[in-house]
Parts: C-alpha cells; sequence; structure tokens
C-alpha cells in the first residue's frame, strides 16, 4: 500500500536555521474558506505571530481562497515542521471558533521548497505574491488584499 500524501512530502525534510523556504499549504477539501478577509486576516496575524516569537522572518507570502503560499527565513532552532504546523493551529482554532465548527481547517502536511544560494530572493518573492493574477483572481496585485513583501 503506498504511503499517505503527507507522509511522502515529510521524507527527506531537513530544518536549517537561516535558511528560506517557500512553504505551500492547502485547506482541508481545499475550501475556499481565505475567499473571507476575516479568516485571511486572522492566518496573517499567525504568520506576524511566528515572526513575533523569532521562529520565523516573513519575506514574502499570498494568501488564495484555499491555499498559503509563505517565503520566509527559518530563523529560531524551532523545526520546520513544527512552525507550519504552529501557524496552522493559531488560525486553525481561530477561524473553526469563528465557524461554530470542531477539527481542523488545513490538509495534514505541506510542500516546501528550500532556496538554493543562486536563487533570487526577491524574484521569488515576486512570483509569489503574483499568484492571485496569474490565478486571474485580479489584473493587478493592487486589487488583492492578502499578500505582503519585504520588497518588489
Amino acid at each position: 500500500m503506498p504511503a499517505p500524501h503527507s507522509y511522502r512530502l515529510r521524507t527527506g525534510r531537513a530544518s536549517e536555521p537561516g535558511r528560506i523556504y517557500l512553504v505551500t499549504t492547502v485547506t482541508r477539501e481545499r475550501r475556499r474558506l481565505f475567499a473571507e478577509l476575516t479568516h485571511g486576516r486572522t492566518l496573517v496575524d499567525g504568520l506576524r505571530w511566528s515572526d513575533g516569537r523569532g521562529r520565523t522572518l516573513t519575506w514574502a507570502f499570498v494568501i488564495m481562497p484555499d491555499h498559503l503560499h509563505w517565503l520566509f527565513a527559518l530563523t529560531g532552532e524551532t523545526p520546520l515542521s513544527q512552525v507550519v504546523g504552529s501557524v496552522k493551529k493559531y488560525s486553525a482554532r481561530r477561524i473553526a471558533a469563528r465557524l461554530g465548527e470542531a477539527g481542523g481547517i488545513w490538509q495534514p502536511g505541506f510542500h516546501d521548497h528550500a532556496l538554493r544560494a543562486e536563487e533570487d530572493l526577491r524574484e521569488t518573492a515576486r512570483y509569489v505574491v503574483m499568484n492571485p493574477v496569474r490565478s486571474g483572481l485580479v489584473r493587478s496585485i493592487a486589487q488583492y488584499s492578502l499578500w505582503d513583501a519585504g520588497w518588489i
């Protein structure tokens, strides 16, 4: 029997303090929870909470209706899986309570890509925040509310 998808995502995963990661995580059943601005802002609060705890330094993010793209440096000793899990938990508790639901809002696991030295951080950040334009949600990133970047 093949390994569950979320397990395969963890195979070979390593955490390196100081390394920059691009993480993508998806809502359970691809629910479009973040089409509701209040839920999206709750997730933004979770990203800022992680930065405030000294675990991450966020370079860019975009919150799509059913998933998150997050570009950040791992700044503390907390392992990558725990960092992402804590942000998901932070947002899930608050959003589920607002919805009057029990259980998680996130699909298990996440996809991560550790940037290599030759990859351009600024170009990666631009790629991340342009997701709403590429997907046809808006014509200009200025029309979209749930993104931020250190520079563009």
